[in-house]
């Protein structure tokens, strides 16, 4: 399993394929290989791709104490970057990715050549999806958690349109998707990454973003509802939101990954 040292810690990372590079940033429960199935046997062929496990999860033993921000996971993807890639280079990330790949274009510019990111918001703490988030948190500070069919229903409600829920072929490899190594995983991280997602907001700094930005909205998203994507790209100069139909907030895995995969390659091909 690659390993690389790290000031914050042992990070677990993969990578596949060759040429220019795209750096891989996953959301809050979800270690690096939750690209693997979906994404990278179409996205390696045509670049070096990296993907990593957040600090909090999967392979990757941060030494850092409590409480974390989305700040400090951007300085470890920063760190990555530096010490396996060669920048700058394509950040892609999806809800907590998206958050820390938005926070790494403001801090660390020099890294980035374009910023792709995908279920946004400009900040984690109003609204639904501050109410959703503190909900989660507060369900694991009193000691409980969700297991089993519960957790899998649970969070397939949050993250698929109902057309892919009402689909018996998408509704299985929906459930693959949410196995139990998804909940163990998203149980062991939640506090942490969940707390970090509703501290973070950048609305005050994104008018000073110098990177080209591109927000990927899914239409049907209930999780990060439609118009905080659109709100990130109109805070941010010159970025611009693509709106993706009948997607919800996880559909690029197992869902419609055939359709936003080659959407996703079209963006990246205006910056390699």
């Amino acid at each position: 399993m690659p390993q690389i040292e790290l000031p914050a810690g042992s990070f677990h990372y993969d990578e596949f394929g060759e040429g220019e590079e795209v750096l891989w940033l996953s959301g809050g429960g979800a270690v690096g290989a939750v690209w693997h199935p979906y994404q990278m046997p179409y996205f390696e062929r045509f670049y070096r791709c990296v993907t990593f496990d957040n600090r909090g999860i999967g392979g990757t033993a941060c030494t850092e104490p409590l409480p974390w921000t989305i700040a400090d996971m951007a300085r470890d993807a920063a760190d990555l970057i530096e010490a396996l890639l060669e920048p700058p280079v394509v950040v892609c990330g999806k809800s907590m990715g998206g958050f820390i790949g938005l926070q790494l274009l403001l801090d660390r510019p020099d890294l980035c050549r374009a910023g792709i990111v995908m279920g946004v918001a400009p900040c984690g703490h109003e609204g639904w999806l501050g109410d959703y988030m503190r909900a989660e948190v507060d369900l694991r500070r009193r000691g409980e958690r969700l297991e089993g069919m519960f957790a899998t229903i649970h969070y397939a409600a949050q993250l698929f349109p109902a057309r892919a829920l009402g689909d018996p072929a998408v509704w299985e490899r929906i459930q693959r998707v949410l196995g139990e190594g998804f909940n163990e995983q998203n149980e062991r991280s939640l506090i942490p990454q969940w707390q970090a997602c509703i501290d973070f907001d950048v609305r005050d700094r994104l008018p000073e973003c110098s990177v080209p930005l591109h927000v990927i909205v899914f239409d049907e998203d209930v999780q990060a509802p439609p118009q905080l994507g659109e709100e990130v790209a109109r805070l941010a100069p010159g970025a611009e939101a693509h709106v993706l139909e009948g997607m919800g907030h996880g559909s690029v895995w197992g869902h419609t990954h055939e359709e936003a995969n080659p959407f996703i390659k079209g963006l990246i091909d205006r910056y390699v």
